[in-house]
């Protein structure tokens, strides 16, 4: 966005944005912003921006998004509006061209919303994969154009293929509230596409496959349930592990949330890593928890949510030498019951 570039794409936009220059004053504001501050259009304009946003943390963290160039994520921001009645929001800061800032508020659901959008996590997750990912397409895509080899293209359509699918799902998360692109999902077909992913990694580690192949298919949102799957392995490489195990299994009797089924599908990734830190493991699931220095604390978290999301749980076992984190999702109605009268159950 140049300096002098219009704004009018952004007027009808239901995210609230602003533009800061480089003193942290409004230069420009949308109505959806106004409104969520309860200010008139011309007391915005002007203003601090600890002015609007009246959080110290939120100023201080603009200040460090300038100087440092690059993009700052602050989360559960109480904003003292009238109309949002004292609410929470969460902010996405982004530098622009010419010293200046652009602000994104992104309105969080009241506890008692008929309709939840994402949590906090999921949003966070957005905001995070979305600016990265043009770049990295287009690198590849350049890469594609430029290789003789046809292994080395193929790899390169994989990773523009990825970039394509978060994207969109960062994009749905974003401004659709989140909702779900269910349809029918091969899970074996999921597992099979991780294991593509896994081993064009460098240093990839051994990859086993130990399918049921009864499973039927669960209605769900492939995209985010690739996602879980993914986080889980890249995890349990991150960690050390020298071979993962991918098993699909129809597990009996099984507790998910409230509810008691007789059966579920089980997704299991088996890592022979070092195990989950004793440290950790009461507060694994939880934002910002992460045993690596340099780790966003955002994939467990995240993962966990889209296993509630589709009606499952995430759960593990963990100690030196073999960890299993396992995806539990409820079986279809129709074949619940054969499922459970015709199935096994492997541990």
């Amino acid at each position: 966005m140049s300096e002098n570039e219009p704004l009018g794409w952004a007027e009808q936009m239901s995210t609230g944005l602003a533009v800061v220059d480089g003193a942290l004053r409004v230069q420009w504001i949308n109505p959806a912003l106004v409104e969520m501050l309860g200010l008139g259009l011309r007391h915005a304009q002007g203003q601090p921006l600890a002015g609007l946003l009246q959080e110290p943390g939120v100023v201080e963290q603009a200040g460090r998004s300038l100087a440092e160039q690059r993009s700052v994520q602050c989360r559960g921001v109480v904003l003292p509006g009238a109309q949002n009645g004292g609410g929470r929001v969460d902010v996405a800061l982004q530098p622009l061209d010419a010293g200046r800032l652009l602000v994104e508020v992104h309105a969080l659901a009241d506890a008692g919303s008929a309709i939840s959008p994402l949590s906090a996590t999921l949003r966070g997750f957005a905001h995070e994969v979305k600016n990265p990912l043009a770049g990295l397409r287009g690198a590849a895509q350049l890469l594609q154009r430029r290789l003789d080899d046809a292994d080395m293209q193929a790899l390169a359509g994989m990773v523009i293929a990825e970039a394509d699918r978060l994207a969109a799902l960062a994009n749905r998360l974003l401004h659709h509230d989140g909702a779900p692109q269910l349809g029918p999902v091969n899970l074996h077909q999921l597992l099979e596409r991780l294991s593509e992913l896994i081993l064009a990694e460098p240093a990839a580690p051994r990859v086993r496959h130990d399918y049921d192949p009864s499973l039927p298919d669960v209605h769900g949102d492939a995209d985010r349930l690739q996602q879980v799957m993914l986080n889980l392995a890249r995890n349990a490489i991150e960690a050390g592990a020298r071979t993962l195990t991918l098993r699909s299994r129809v597990e009996h009797g099984v507790r998910l949330g409230e509810r008691m089924l007789r059966s579920a599908l089980r997704l299991d990734v088996i890592d022979d890593g070092p195990g989950v830190p004793a440290a950790l493991r009461d507060t694994l699931f939880e934002p910002l928890v992460s045993g690596r220095a340099d780790g966003t604390g955002l994939g467990l978290a995240l993962s966990r949510e889209i296993a509630h999301e589709h009606g499952g749980e995430l759960r593990y076992a963990s100690r030196a030498g073999g960890t299993v984190f396992s995806l539990y999702l409820p079986l279809p109605p129709r074949v619940g019951a054969a499922a459970s009268s015709a199935g096994r159950s492997d541990g």
